[in-house]
């Protein structure tokens, strides 16, 4: 009974880590673009409907997170907070955010030559998409291949994946300040997924060797 308290305690507290590294990271990143944004663009860069739509998405696809698969090596020995672990992912992984963000706005106006509309389609899905999907990323301090997410947490991101993706199309799209994508931007934006959680995973894997070294 003692070492299954003991284990639980140590499951939760790997899992609050989690939640700290993702939201500190991609909030940073997150408010970094907006402010950035609001400095160049004539318009908004996301309406405050588009953004609570953002946030609520967001913090859904977190909700599975407690139930989430521990990595076998922090179950084994005892554990400590560490903010610098969380600093140091917010002030790297972070700005790694807003550089796809930038990049995103660059392809809307000069590629797609983005109006209003387009262009808050267009970040509210990059947005979601790239918060979202770090966790898989982050939840793990080893390979993401071979740490598997528990199924409730998988099948929550996916599905709000899949709403975000389809809102634009969606009826609901005119009312809450949307339109269809482009889909030469669709494969833009699995593009920039693909590199952006690739250059995540190489940024972690050097935070947490040189965070082995200074231990």
């Amino acid at each position: 009974m003692l070492h299954r308290g003991i284990l639980a305690g140590r499951q939760a507290s790997a899992n609050m880590m989690k939640y700290l590294l993702m939201g500190t990271s991609s909030n940073f990143g997150n408010v970094f673009s907006m402010a950035a944004a609001s400095v160049f663009l004539p318009f908004l860069p996301m309406l405050p409907t588009q953004i609570l739509l953002n946030n609520f998405l967001y913090d859904v696809a977190q909700i599975a997170i407690p139930s989430d698969n521990v990595d076998a090596g922090y179950l084994c020995t005892p554990q400590r907070w560490n903010m610098r672990v969380v600093r140091d992912f917010m002030v790297f992984i972070g700005p790694i955010s807003s550089l796809f963000d930038f990049l995103t706005f660059y392809v809307l106006l000069r590629v797609f030559h983005a109006g209003e509309v387009l262009f808050h389609s267009g970040w509210f899905v990059e947005s979601l998409a790239t918060q979202t999907l770090v966790l898989f990323v982050i939840r793990t301090m080893g390979s993401p291949w071979r740490s598997r997410p528990s199924r409730a947490l998988l099948l929550t991101t996916l599905v709000v994946m899949g709403a975000g993706l389809a809102l634009p199309w969606t009826p609901l799209a005119a009312a809450l300040g949307f339109m269809p994508l482009p889909w030469a931007y669709v494969g833009f934006l699995l593009a920039v997924l693909a590199a952006y959680l690739g250059l995540v995973e190489a940024a972690k894997r050097r935070l947490v060797r040189y965070a082995a070294i200074s231990d």
